[in-house]
């Protein structure tokens, strides 16, 4: 096991930390933020295994799920943000 599957190891555990938060967070702003931090966690895991298999297109991939997860935590930051009012 060489240095960057160890860090793969390492942050699927945070992912999987994480989504446990997103399933037993007692309020809907927990588990927001518990998406926020697994889809962040997940765009890292892509990044290394792109520099692990040295793929570029990968990292391609990868921005476009930040880009994806930021505007799906944005669109339902505004959704709680309106069920307050």
């Amino acid at each position: 096991m060489n240095f960057l599957s160890l860090i793969n190891f390492i942050l699927s555990g945070i992912a999987i930390l994480s989504f446990c938060r997103v399933i037993l967070g007692p309020t809907p702003y927990d588990r927001l933020i518990g998406f926020n931090l697994a889809s962040g966690v997940i765009t890292v895991i892509m990044v290394v295994y792109a520099v692990e298999l040295n793929r570029i297109i990968y990292m391609d991939v990868a921005l476009v799920y930040a880009l994806l997860s930021f505007i799906g935590v944005i669109a339902i930051a505004k959704y709680l943000r309106a069920g307050d009012r």
